[in-house]
């Protein structure tokens, strides 16, 4: 059966299983939106700027397990779609992005909205192809699901000339794909795997260590039945937030940069890290020397490449953290027969009562004001609210760090943010595509006044495609978190970080059709969320927060764990952070 090649992409997509497309004409994919037209099955969600198209794509993957789908033109809209393609590779989110381009012909001749497509996103993707042969296009979208699926998951780009989209070529989908070189690993090494159990058994202060890749594999029932059976403290990083639940005895919360004391120091004090898809990045470790510096370290990661990349590892296992716990539960329970010394029992008990004396001593915490709202009694008062029943997404900056402290995370792919790359305008844009995914759920999106306005025009896409996402922006006129280094790090020379000409927010939803709300003081807090909650449709609220709050705990860039800032530093604890910072 010959088809035009538009008609055939849209045909593979459905085989597929795709349901949402993310995507903005123009013209070298017109062919593909002719098709589109009256072709059945497919939804298309049309974005302002095609970085939003990717980033949605990153929220739906994110809290389906599926792959998102972006489609975007040639030249601009390609470049524009890097930075979600970059974000989707730190985070191993898996997307396939499409872009057009130029007829193949007219590649490298400087047509109009021409770009070197497969070279820009060459180094943040993990795969790239450019379809010259429309005979190949099924093949070819067949493998970039594979790939994007598969293994450590990732972003992969198809670039697809206009010529390509508009000639009829003979239909034919594989059932599968064989990659002869690339060949993940799942199953971890059964002696490795016994290693870690001994390892584990023996240790008499262990943490496990959890990261993105235990929500990436469906692992988090392991990850539970694991952590009650050796009653080993469990700290997540910021993208591993949800495989474990906050409100556990054993739940350490997140660690790193700003995470609790509690988790730092039982890291730093461990005899045994239990790392488990996560990649010891240095936001997490801090300096790298006193990053648990006593511990027998195991690494469960499906990405070879990431063992002892950061950290010298002592017990590697390669494979998906999934199939990797069940194998290492059942090879504790056949080593618990020999039973467990009493000297590791009591050793054990010694460990917890420690845990919990931190704990007490140093909880996250925050000074009351009666008139001022604190950022962190509105993350407070939304975990309240939802129950920790909404699907969170943040943008990036200081309310993302009070966010990932101060909400209750319950479940798993209820929660995303930008935590390798750090975006900026990531909120809104991935909070619709998270809306898109689950259109009868909760769907918050957390930002500050600098990252919403990045991309506050995505309010229209929400309007439009009738996405009642609900916007709390965390209002202080300012790029807080550049401040807080500014204040902390270099001597308070405040630079650019002044966002007072910011619009009326209220306004501003107002006239994309949305509903704006504004909270002044803390008295308000509660009522605005209310009404946000249960009013149809995106709203935004517009939340005017202490101007000059800053997120603690803190360890200074390139500082040590063990020596976490906890409150407003004085003048010599900020001479240590400058030292820290700049490595002199």
């Amino acid at each position: 059966m010959k088809l035009s090649g538009a008609r055939i992409f849209l045909e593979c997509l459905k085989r597929e299983g795709v349901d949402v497309v993310f995507g903005l004409p123009g013209g070298a994919v017109l062919p593909i939106y002719d098709a589109l037209y009256d072709f059945a099955g497919l939804k298309h969600i049309l974005v302002r700027q095609e970085a939003a198209a990717g980033h949605a794509a990153e929220g739906y993957s994110r809290t389906t397990g599926k792959v998102g789908v972006a489609l975007v033109t040639s030249g601009p809209a390609a470049t524009n779609l890097v930075t979600a393609l970059q974000d989707a590779y730190m985070d191993s989110i898996p997307i396939v992005a499409f872009t057009g381009q130029v007829p193949t012909h007219l590649i490298g001749n400087d047509a109009f909205q021409e770009a070197d497509n497969v070279g820009i996103t060459r180094p943040c993707t993990k795969h790239n192809f450019l379809v010259k042969d429309g005979s190949e296009l099924g093949t070819i979208v067949k493998e970039a699901f594979h790939i994007a699926s598969t293994g450590r998951p990732g972003p992969v780009h198809v670039d697809l000339p206009k010529d390509v989209l508009v000639k009829e070529w003979e239909f034919h989908y594989p059932e599968r794909v064989h990659l002869r070189s690339y060949n993940p690993t799942y199953e971890g090494h059964p002696g490795q795997i016994k290693k870690a159990a001994k390892a584990m058994l023996r240790a008499k202060r262990p943490v496990l260590y959890v990261g993105g890749g235990v929500i990436s594999s469906d692992a988090y029932r392991e990850l539970l039945k694991l952590a009650e059976l050796t009653q080993i403290p469990v700290t997540t990083t910021l993208m591993g937030l949800g495989a474990f639940p906050s409100e556990h005895p054993l739940s350490l919360d997140m660690l790193g940069m700003h995470g609790t004391y509690y988790a730092n120091m039982a890291v730093y004090n461990s005899d045994c890290l239990i790392a488990v898809g996560a990649r010891f990045d240095d936001r997490v470790t801090g300096k790298v020397e006193f990053f648990a510096p006593n511990a027998e370290i195991i690494h469960v990661d499906i990405d070879p490449s990431s063992i002892s990349k950061n950290i010298q590892v002592h017990i590697p296992i390669v494979g998906d953290a999934r199939r990797v716990l069940a194998k290492l539960i059942e090879a504790i329970k056949e080593e618990v027969r020999d039973d467990v010394p009493s000297i590791v029992r009591e050793a054990r008990k010694q460990w917890h009562a420690q845990i919990a004396e931190w704990k007490a001593r140093f909880p996250l915490r925050y000074d009351w004001d009666d008139e001022v709202i604190k950022p962190q009694y509105v993350m407070q008062e939304i975990s309240n609210l939802t129950r920790g029943e909404a699907l969170i997404v943040t943008g990036v900056g200081q309310h993302q760090m009070w966010a990932a402290q101060y909400y209750r995370f319950k479940y798993p792919r209820h929660w995303c943010t930008s935590g390798g790359l750090g975006t900026m305008g990531y909120g809104l844009p991935t909070a619709l595509g998270v809306q898109a995914a689950h259109p009868d759920m909760l769907v918050v999106n957390i930002d500050g006044d600098g990252s919403f306005v990045m991309n506050s025009q995505e309010l229209a896409t929400c309007f439009e495609s009738r996405l009642p996402v609900k916007t709390v922006i965390i209002n202080n006129g300012y790029h807080g978190m550049v401040r807080q280094w500014q204040e902390i790090i270099y001597k308070e020379r405040y630079c650019s970080i002044d966002l007072s000409a910011s619009p009326d927010f209220v306004k501003l939803a107002e006239a994309y059709g949305c509903v704006g709300i504004r909270a002044t003081k803390p008295s308000e807090v509660v009522p605005a969320l209310e009404k946000a909650f249960v009013t149809p449709g995106p709203v935004v609220v517009d939340m005017m927060v202490d101007r000059e709050e800053d997120v603690f705990p803190m360890v200074p860039a390139g500082g040590a764990n063990k020596d976490m800032i906890l409150d407003r530093p004085g003048k010599a604890v900020k001479e240590r952070a400058a030292k820290s910072q700049t490595g002199f």
